[in-house]
């Protein structure tokens, strides 16, 4: 098969691209600057903006299958992105994401399955390397500040959800699958820092600011993007006004291997704290 990987510089997309380097398919990945891109010498890199649908049309000659992620905080343009893999590929993978506000999972969903071509949807639980966010706090000492410490979470491991992709893109029996993945494990936010600490081999610890405290923090941040503030901080209080999350073991059901814990992440991502 012939494989197309959009947002192929992402954390997940990465992990699929090193995943399918052992599966023997051709591998096409897409991102905004292929000049910037660092991918093994096989797979092939073309440019492709999915805030402009045409660029993507003109990636998909010849190709299968593709595995599509929003990276981008307005949907706009996702009917459209869809509607030009549905014209030329007959299989899409798409992983969806909650930092769409004008798309909620369940429109994600009806749009990826109801595009005309063999579908599967991925609806992760929180991304484990969300934690990133957390980096320079950390480097700087052992206290990580932020709101909704309490907010419980199952994280994700990027290859785990990579592994169910993989799986979706070049399997048979997935068609009209709404796969619903979890890390092992649900986690507050505070349980998050320490158990981070115990894999870097530091007492880290939360400390709770309020809502416009945290708010204060991440406009001041220039990785940050303003836009998404308000999102995340309206994201987190709901999420803790409801129910707890419930784990699931599609990662295993699927992949044959149990999803990977927050520890076990750390681990992987040590050097990005340090």
């Amino acid at each position: 098969m012939n494989l197309l990987i959009l947002a192929a510089t992402g954390n997940v997309g990465g992990q699929i691209i090193t995943q399918l380097q052992q599966t023997g398919h051709a591998v096409r990945a897409v991102t905004r600057d292929p000049d910037r891109a660092r991918f093994p010498a096989d797979v092939e890199v073309m440019r492709g903006d999915l805030s402009e649908p045409d660029t993507i049309a003109a990636c998909l000659n010849g190709i299968d299958a593709v595995f599509l992620l929003w990276p981008l905080h307005t949907g706009k343009q996702l009917p459209a992105v869809l509607e030009v893999i549905a014209r030329q590929a007959r299989r899409v993978v798409f992983l969806g994401t909650g930092g769409v506000p004008d798309f909620s999972f369940e429109e994600q969903e009806w749009l990826a399955h109801g595009c005309g071509i063999e579908s599967t949807m991925i609806r992760p639980s929180t991304f484990a390397v969300n934690t990133l966010w957390w980096a320079d706090q950390i480097r700087a000492g052992d206290i990580v500040e932020g709101a909704y410490g309490a907010l419980p979470m199952s994280l994700i491991h990027e290859a785990d959800m990579a592994a169910v992709a993989v799986r979706a893109l070049t399997e048979p029996g997935h068609d009209g699958a709404t796969y619903t993945l979890t890390g092992p494990e649900v986690l507050t936010q505070a349980d998050q820092v320490r158990v981070i600490g115990e894999a870097l081999g530091r007492p880290l610890r939360w400390r709770e600011l309020t809502r416009e405290e945290a708010r204060r923090r991440l406009l001041a941040d220039e990785t940050f993007p303003d836009s998404f503030v308000d999102v995340l901080l309206d994201g987190y209080a709901a999420m803790l006004a409801g129910p707890p999350p419930t784990l699931t073991t599609t990662v295993q059901d699927v992949t044959g291997a149990p999803a990977r814990s927050l520890r076990q992440w750390a681990t992987d991502h040590a050097a990005d704290f340090g």
